[in-house]
């Protein structure tokens, strides 16, 4: 029997989203995210030494990015796919066979240089499976659900994380996010990839890099759309990681804090679904969505209450909505042959600015409280949402 025109395409990409929300999912679904920092904290690390762990981890992403993207560009980005979960589950294997600090400063090295390989790797290759299938746009609605499976693995993990600390402490959820990681590899394999690879040309990666970093600097569009991906993913990329510490601040005991992490990703995730309908409102609108999560970020953060968490939430979902159209503006806007490597050129941004907003929270959490340093990392939400505003304006005018 014949497929027709039309039902081809359709297969082609419920395999692509089938595999991608799978693998977004389980990517995620590890055990040690919503209690790692209390396990350095546990461990003997004072803050200025978890801090400097979470720098170290962005440092390693900052080496590898975009080399790793020019990699992705050159080669096969499938295979980046399931090699970078195999680094990150050695990292994790690490933590809680030798706890210590040069135990932790190497798995995230290795969860780095992990992240540094999908990182561009995984946007490319579905958005140029998208667009072979004549869906290019639905990329953004893609994008959404991947990103809100990728919650959905967090919510759930963190959901489980609670239970499986008290019954088998941080061994047990450094067992369970091991097999995850090793899970999303094996599911990374299933990714379908038909473009032509560059080395078949004779291109190099290093020729791959030197025409992506080229196109940046030539086209004005791209070079805003580069920028604009950092200012919205970085400082609330940072906060995430001390989000366990706020909560442990309210007074709750560690058992609990799993469940109010799961409660701000949970609102993350519905922030995730908006992608389609909140792509429609332009500029005006992200503008307007940036600083709305600015303020309820602020206040939230210095409520320190329950419901200041519920607005911590609503500002994570916003800023993750932000991020993905900030993404989607990206892909619109830069060539194929150097996706990847572009999409690595933001991420290296978001990775610099993230070092230097973990390098300021260390700075000011010395004298304040993390109820404090929240709504002081909120002003830059704020800077960014009235640029966007002012250059809405400037392209509006005769």
């Amino acid at each position: 029997m014949t497929l027709s025109p039309a039902r081809v395409p359709a297969t082609g990409v419920h395999r692509l989203t089938r595999t991608l929300y799978g693998y977004a999912f389980l990517d995620d679904f590890v055990l040690l995210y919503p209690v790692y920092a209390l396990l350095f904290a546990d461990t003997g690390m004072s803050l200025w030494q978890i801090s400097s762990l979470f720098a170290l981890w962005s440092v390693t992403g900052v080496v590898l990015e975009v080399p790793s993207g020019a990699w992705a560009d050159a080669m096969s980005r499938r295979r980046l796919l399931w090699i970078g979960p195999l680094l990150t589950a050695a990292g994790f294997s690490l933590w809680v066979v030798v706890p210590s600090y040069g135990a932790f400063a190497v798995g995230f090295v290795l969860w780095g240089a992990g992240g540094a390989l999908g990182s561009g790797a995984l946007e490319a290759l579905v958005y140029d499976e998208l667009d072979r299938l004549g869906a290019a746009d639905r990329y953004a609605r893609v994008m959404g659900r991947a990103r809100a499976a990728r919650l959905l693995g967090t919510v759930a993990a963190t959901g489980l994380a609670g239970p499986v600390v008290a019954r088998g402490g941080y061994e047990a959820v450094g067992a369970a996010s091991f097999l995850a990681c090793v899970l999303t590899a094996l599911t990374a394999t299933r990714f379908p990839e038909h473009r032509v690879r560059p080395e078949s040309t004779g291109d190099t990666w290093a020729t791959t890099l030197r025409t992506g970093l080229a196109e940046a600097r030539g086209n004005r569009a791209v070079r805003g759309a580069l920028l604009l991906v950092p200012a919205v993913a970085a400082v609330w990329g940072a906060l995430d990681e001390y989000t366990p510490l706020l909560i442990r601040d309210l007074g709750v005991a560690d058992a609990t804090v799993p469940y109010l992490v799961m409660l701000i990703w949970a609102g993350v995730t519905l922030g995730s679904l908006l992608t389609g309908p909140a792509e429609r409102r332009g500029t005006t609108g992200l503008a307007v969505l940036l600083a709305g999560a600015a303020l309820a970020l602020a206040v939230g953060g210095l409520a320190r209450s329950l419901a200041g968490i519920v607005l911590v939430s609503l500002a994570f979902a916003g800023f993750q909505l932000a991020e993905v159209l900030a993404d989607v503006r990206l892909q619109h806007r830069i060539d194929e042959s150097c996706r990847a490597t572009l999409t690595s050129v933001a991420s290296l941004g978001t990775e610099l600015a993230t070092v230097a907003t973990f390098g300021v929270y260390a700075l000011l959490g010395t004298d304040m409280a993390h109820k404090t340093v929240f709504a002081v990392l909120a002003i830059p939400y704020l800077v960014t949402a009235l640029a966007l505003a002012r250059a809405r304006a400037a392209t509006a005018r005769p």
